[in-house]
């Protein structure tokens, strides 16, 4: 009889699990090593002067700007046309002199300049002819007062002085004095000669004055100046000449007329 060889039964092959995938590692840049100490220096000195350095440029930084910041508000406190301060630089150092005029009791005066016939020349011969004019009394007015007045041009054609430290008839004999340099002045245009004239008017600084009641009262002396001054020409030309304008016709008889007078 035959025996059998006992046939095991064939297991199934068992899935093998995939490996799991590799994660991938994070990498880390490292910060570049402090460089190293010079011989006698620690670590904390190193940093002091480190900070130090630093500091040193950003105070120049902040110097820089300053600088920047400060030229910009010169233009536009500055009139472009004829480098005098505008009306925003002159509110401003009016606002800063009557101050200090309160606080130390100097005395002052403002003098309130309009040009005549001026309209003309612009009509006549353009406005690149009227900037000339304006740009030459300006360096009239200029170079007639102290380094420590202010000349500035508020608009157009109308420019104010602020006298320091003068009396009523010395304020009103520098702007007799102004008015006949703006006169005496001519500008060539061209072929042309351009002549303009002006009326100055005078206000006294009082102890409690604000500043647009002293633009006010220098404005109306001017006029009242200049009102005068139309009335004396109309009797020339009549054959009535007078010696002097009637009716507020000088500076100083507009002080004495009553648009000096503090309020």
């Amino acid at each position: 009889m035959i025996k059998r060889k006992a046939v095991r039964p064939q297991s199934k092959p068992v899935a093998s699990r995939p490996a799991p995938a590799k994660r991938p590692q994070a990498r880390f840049e490292q910060e570049p090593a402090p460089a190293p100490a010079r011989a006698g220096q620690t670590p904390s000195r190193l940093l002091a002067m480190r900070l130090a350095a630093e500091v040193v440029r950003l105070t120049a930084q902040l110097a820089q700007s300053r600088a920047k910041v400060s030229d910009l508000e010169a233009k536009i406190e500055t009139d472009p046309l004829t480098e005098l301060l505008n009306r925003r630089g002159f509110e401003r150092e009016l606002k800063r002199s009557l101050a200090y005029l309160k606080r130390y009791g100097a005395s002052a005066a403002l003098l309130f300049i309009d040009l005549d016939h001026f309209k003309p020349v612009n009509d006549r011969h353009g406005h690149a002819a009227g900037d000339a004019v304006l740009k030459a009394v300006a360096a009239t007015l200029t170079r007639n007062v102290r380094a420590s007045d202010v000349v500035a041009r508020l608009g157009g054609d109308e420019f104010v002085v602020l006298l320091w430290n003068v009396t009523g008839t010395a304020a009103a004999a520098k702007a007799v004095a102004l008015e006949n340099a703006i006169a005496a002045g001519s500008v060539r245009f061209g072929a042309a000669t351009l002549d303009v004239d002006a009326s100055a008017g005078v206000a006294l600084v009082a102890a409690s004055e604000t500043p647009a009641g002293l633009v006010a009262r220098a404005d109306a002396a001017m006029y009242a100046r200049k009102r005068g001054k139309n009335t004396y020409a109309r009797k020339r030309q009549r054959g009535a000449a007078s010696p002097s304008p009637a009716g507020g016709g000088s500076a100083s008889e507009a002080s004495r007329g009553g648009v000096m007078r503090r309020s």
